[in-house]
């Protein structure tokens, strides 16, 4: 073949492949990657609806060996999970042989071990205590339920009446967290939702969670540690507990409505899996007037990409996809992750502790991107799926995963509606990164083969 014909040929391949990676940012279907993603994003569809009260329809495990066999290297469960009803189900129902206090932690939380020996983390609905002076008043939070426990009056000397009040006021649903992207306390109906959107992603990279109406009396305080006994206490009616954690005070308890309370049930990760803590590259220095590097240098991720384990594997664009799924979430809080130990840069960026999520809906925290808009990478695979979620697509698939759970709506329609404002913020980042690097820099293939595939 002569020269000018060989240089012709080349320069078709090159148009094709520029084509193609231009049919994926369109959302095409053209090319095999493309079909592969859509029949995995039809078998996400196909599965996500649960039934609540589901049983396991054979007795040769228990559903928690079924969950433990779904764990590995790249995935907490796959893609098809005809059993995961079942699991939830067990988790949301199963009787509680002991109680105690939560692992080490800035948040509480109780550590449960269900029947069949199944560890899994209880995190609480929780209440914000203010104490006020205003007249016999009840206080009223912007998207609270407050409940004057108890008011001390006495005339003022100049005629005026003052009175002091203690109020508990309890987070509901469409409670909007203001000032930092972080603050407040861990939502517990936030580790519900971001769970079912890690499954609507396709990540699958978060362990399972759902919610639970708990009888404290009952359920808790017969089979409890000394040490979450110790931290039991009642305000009026309710029943409450602070545990123990770094942030954990007797002045500020969770508190059951009388004796049951609304929370969260995490499935623990089987034990032949032990994590291994990471600090995040992207992470906030949580000190006023001090910036992280990334928050001024726009060239960080150059660094980041020279240092282990970014350098190689996968790890780098699992920060990438957890960028995305956090800032969908509205987490500015992943200060540290986990993996599998020993894995050599291999295993997956686990999305473990997501409470610090769906706290104000009008706040979209662009900053939570930066690994997105600062490397200019993201998978392929994760770009199809995000387009294929495009026009109320996303939203429209949460509601149909969470409707099983106990805790239905675990977010308001605002919060919904705010992923799907998110996702369009996020299909502009990744747009405007192909324009000035050219969409074979930005969309790069990574489908690691997964045990369960």
């Amino acid at each position: 073949m002569k020269l000018k014909q060989r240089v012709v040929l080349l320069a078709a391949l090159l148009v094709v492949l520029i084509l193609a990676k231009v049919f994926l940012l369109d959302g095409g279907e053209g090319s095999a990657a493309s079909r592969q993603d859509q029949r995995a994003f039809q078998r996400m569809e196909a599965g996500l609806r649960l039934r609540r009260g589901a049983q396991l329809d054979h007795t040769l495990q228990s559903p928690w060996e079924v969950a433990a066999q779904w764990v590995g290297p790249r995935e907490v469960y796959p893609d098809e999970t005809p059993e995961l009803g079942a699991v939830l189900n067990a988790m949301a129902t199963g009787r509680v042989e002991r109680a105690d206090v939560g692992y080490k932690g800035t948040q509480l939380k109780a550590l449960l071990v269900l029947e069949g020996g199944q560890k899994v983390v209880f995190k609480p609905k929780r209440d914000v205590c203010l104490s006020v002076s205003l007249c016999c008043a009840v206080i009223t939070v912007k998207g609270c339920l407050s409940v004057c426990l108890s008011v001390l009056c006495s005339d003022h000397s100049e005629g005026m009446s003052v009175c002091l009040s203690l109020c508990a006021v309890q987070y509901s649903r469409d409670t909007v967290v203001e000032g930092e992207p972080y603050a407040g306390y861990d939502r517990h109906n936030a580790e519900v939702a971001a769970f079912h959107l890690d499954r609507i992603l396709g990540f699958r990279r978060a362990p399972l969670v759902v919610g639970r109406f708990m009888n404290l009396r009952t359920e808790i305080k017969p089979v409890a540690t000394d040490q979450l006994l110790s931290t039991f206490l009642m305000q009026g009616n309710n029943t409450c507990f602070y545990g123990k954690c770094y942030y954990c005070r007797e002045s500020e308890p969770a508190c059951a409505e009388g004796e049951v309370m609304e929370g969260s049930v995490t499935l623990w990760l089987p034990d032949v899996w032990p994590l291994q803590k990471h600090r995040h590259p992207w992470g906030r220095t949580y000190r006023e007037g001090k910036l992280a590097r990334w928050e001024y240098d726009e060239s960080y991720c150059d660094a980041v990409k020279k240092t282990a384990p970014y350098d190689s594997g996968p790890r780098l664009l699992d920060v990438i996809d957890t960028a995305i799924f956090d800032y969908l979430i509205g987490n500015a809080d992943r200060h540290h992750y986990e993996s599998f130990q020993d894995d050599g840069g291999a295993s997956m960026l686990i999305l473990l502790d997501n409470a610090k999520s769906f706290g104000n809906p009008t706040q979209d925290e662009r900053s939570i991107l930066a690994p997105v808009y600062q490397c200019c990478m993201v998978r392929v695979s994760t770009w199809n799926r995000l387009t294929l979620l495009r026009n109320g697509a996303l939203s429209a698939a949460m509601r149909t995963a969470m409707a099983h759970d106990p805790l239905h709506p675990a977010l308001t329609e605002l919060h919904l509606s705010a992923l799907d404002r998110r996702l369009e913020s996020v299909l502009t980042t990744v747009r405007q990164c192909v324009e000035t690097q050219g969409a074979e820099s930005v969309l790069t293939e990574d489908r690691m083969k997964l045990s369960h595939s």
